[in-house]
């Protein structure tokens, strides 16, 4: 083998080192850039050893691990791992917390409504007096209803008086006149004992407003109730 050819092979295989250098070097570098993303995980176990690791450590699972960057900083925290149960019952906490504060932000909501809707004493008052007039108004039909259906029923009974000794002898038509007449009374009687109830759930609606609305309009009060002091005259110089 000539020199000119051992010259030829040592430089292919210096070239493939080289190549596998680069490959390794490049290979650490990645590793190396994952584990910084990653942060460093760091702890004071039961025992009361610090301890630092790439990854979460099984002996501070019961308690708050910090994740670091590589220059030290805090980057993070882990909680403890916690138990099914208490899991189970951080989630129940978490969902009645979070129901809260829906609670809370629907209430605000309504107030907010309210006050635009009722700004004062007078319009709430007035779509009260509206609100049980428009009931009124119903009610008066079906009592003025109830008097026409008495008038008929007069009729029917003064039609019934010649079949007093023995009703069953009355003709079909007067019967059927004399129950559709009494079942149209009692269904405007009880439209009527309706129309009650609705007065006071009306009522009952617009006290309980009433109650929210006095303590809002206090709350708002000292606000729009500031008013500027008047600028004193300027004093006249002899």
């Amino acid at each position: 083998m000539t020199n000119c050819t051992k010259q030829i092979r040592l430089t292919g295989m210096t070239r493939m080192a080289a190549v596998a250098l680069v490959l390794a070097a490049g290979s650490a570098g990645f590793a190396q850039a994952q584990n910084a993303q990653g942060g460093i995980y760091s702890c004071v176990d039961a025992k009361g050893r610090k301890i630092t690791s790439d990854r979460p450590i099984p002996d501070c699972i019961d308690r708050e691990q910090k994740v670091l960057n590589p220059s030290g900083t805090v980057k993070g925290r882990v909680g403890p791992t916690l138990t099914a149960q208490e899991r189970a019952e951080q989630e129940t906490k978490e969902k009645q917390a979070a129901a809260e504060r829906l609670r809370k932000e629907e209430e605000k909501r309504r107030d907010r409504a309210l006050l635009v809707r009722y700004p004062e004493r007078a319009v709430h008052d007035a779509e009260r007096a509206e609100a049980l007039n428009q009931i009124s108004v119903v009610k008066a039909a079906a009592a003025n209803r109830v008097v026409e259906l008495q008038r008929q029923k007069t009729a029917i009974d003064a039609e019934m008086e010649f079949y007093k000794k023995d009703p069953s002898k009355a003709p079909l038509a007067v019967k059927r006149q004399v129950e559709e007449n009494a079942k149209s009374i009692a269904v405007q009687h009880r439209f009527i004992t309706d129309q009650d109830g609705e007065i006071a759930r009306v009522n009952a609606r617009f006290d309980e407003e009433l109650v929210r609305l006095k303590e809002l309009w206090k709350l708002r009060a000292p606000a729009a109730g500031v008013a500027t002091a008047p600028a004193k005259p300027p004093v006249a110089k002899n």
